[in-house]
Formats: structure tokens, sequence, C-alpha cells
């Protein structure tokens, strides 16, 4: 598959978290409408809903991703990074959402404030691709070595965080992680 055949959507206001999730299923199937919608079960009795932004220009949080995910019977697995990269099953695993520090521009000015955004990857016919939304397409990282060393540096900012999609089974059993060597 070229990259012209990968699904990837493109930033639109704040809606990057929308663009992750759809970028990781490699289809459109959450839209804004569908995430406030989800914002408003998540705290029905708030008026200011603490879960997107003030503005309703998107920015959502974690909370709306985890609901996405599990209706389409899928699990966020929050990766502990005192783990080991190397310790992950790939191929038990659907892709990857990052939460990154993401610089603030004005046009082509860069300003000295930094955001959160969020950001998919996944394989896509045995290549990874780093799907984020601010990127003009798709971006092939390359085989497991390649997108182990992607995570590993993605991983490494102090602030960065990375959520493991999976099935829900494959969450409840843990076949995400590979077992610990008992052998000594």
């Amino acid at each position: 598959m070229s990259e012209g055949e990968v699904f990837h959507e493109k930033q639109r206001l704040e809606l990057c978290a929308i663009h992750a999730l759809n970028n990781v299923l490699q289809e459109r199937v959450f839209t804004k409408e569908t995430a406030d919608d989800i914002c408003k079960r998540l705290a029905p009795q708030c008026v200011m809903n603490p879960h997107r932004s003030v503005l309703g220009t998107g920015n959502y949080d974690v909370n709306v991703i985890m609901a996405a995910l599990q209706s389409r019977g899928l699990a966020a697995v929050w990766w502990d990074k005192r783990k080991s990269i190397q310790n992950l099953c790939l191929d038990k695993i659907e892709g990857f959402i990052l939460n990154v520090p993401s610089r603030v521009s004005l046009g082509f000015v860069s300003l000295p404030l930094r955001r959160r955004h969020w950001l998919a990857v996944r394989d896509v016919n045995g290549q990874f691709y780093n799907l984020d939304s601010k990127l003009k397409g798709p971006a092939c990282i390359g085989g497991e070595t390649e997108l182990r060393s992607f995570l590993i540096e993605q991983v490494s900012q102090d602030v960065a965080e990375m959520l493991l999609v999976v099935q829900k089974e494959v969450d409840d059993d843990g076949t995400w992680l590979k077992p610990d060597d008992t052998r000594k």
C-alpha cells in the first residue's frame, strides 16, 4: 500500500484527538459531533464540559479518546514509561495514540508556547506510519525496529504519553506485553 492509500486526516481546529482516532482506525468514524456527544455523556450535569475546550473547538481529553475506542470494542492502555518498548508485543497492538508537546505558531512565526497534541501511529500492510494530523500526509516510519526507535524517542520527552490501542480481550489478558523472562 502506498502512502496515498493510507488513510490520513489533516488537522482542523483543535480536533487532533478526533483525527488521531480516525487515523489509528484507518477510516472516518468519529466527528466533532460524536466527540461532543461523548463529552456530554461523560459530564452530563456540567455547563462547561471539562473534557473539551471551553470554546467548543475541540481539544478533547483522554477520557473522550478512551470512551470512543470502547464504543468500537477497543481499549486504550496507558504505557508505563518505566518499561522497555522492546517488551511490546506489536502483533497484539492495533496502533498507538501519543500525546506530545507541540509548538504554537501564528503563520510563519513560532511562539515560545507549547500545547499538547494527539497523534496516531499504526501498521498498514507491514509498514508503520506516523499519522500526525499536522503532517501533510502519512510519514512511513518503517518496520518494527524503526517503530521501536520512533516510540522511544517520542516517550522520552518529559511530558509525552502513549496509549496502546488494543482489542478489549488483549487488554483483559495483558498479551500486549511480553511476559517476564523467568529463566535465570
